[in-house]
C-alpha cells in the first residue's frame, strides 16, 4: 500500500486536516493508478519546542 507522511506544526481545525488527506489521497491515486482505499496518508504533528532548524529551536525563533 502506497503511503505518505506530512510532518509539520500542529494544525488545530479538523476541517483543514480532512482536506489535506483529500488532495494528497487524489495525487496518491493519481500516480498510482490505484483505488483510493489502498493509500494510507498519515499526519504528524510536531510542536515547535520538539524542532530545531539551523541549530535552534523554532520556539526560541519565535521569541526573537
Amino acid at each position: 500500500m502506497p503511503s505518505a507522511t506530512i510532518e509539520g506544526p500542529k494544525i488545530e481545525d479538523v476541517d483543514v486536516k480532512r482536506v489535506l488527506v483529500n488532495e494528497i489521497t487524489d495525487a496518491l491515486e493519481k500516480a498510482y493508478k490505484l483505488p483510493r482505499e489502498v493509500y494510507i496518508v498519515l499526519i504528524k504533528e510536531n510542536p515547535p519546542e520538539n524542532v530545531g532548524v539551523g541549530g535552534r529551536l523554532i520556539i526560541d525563533k519565535k521569541r526573537d
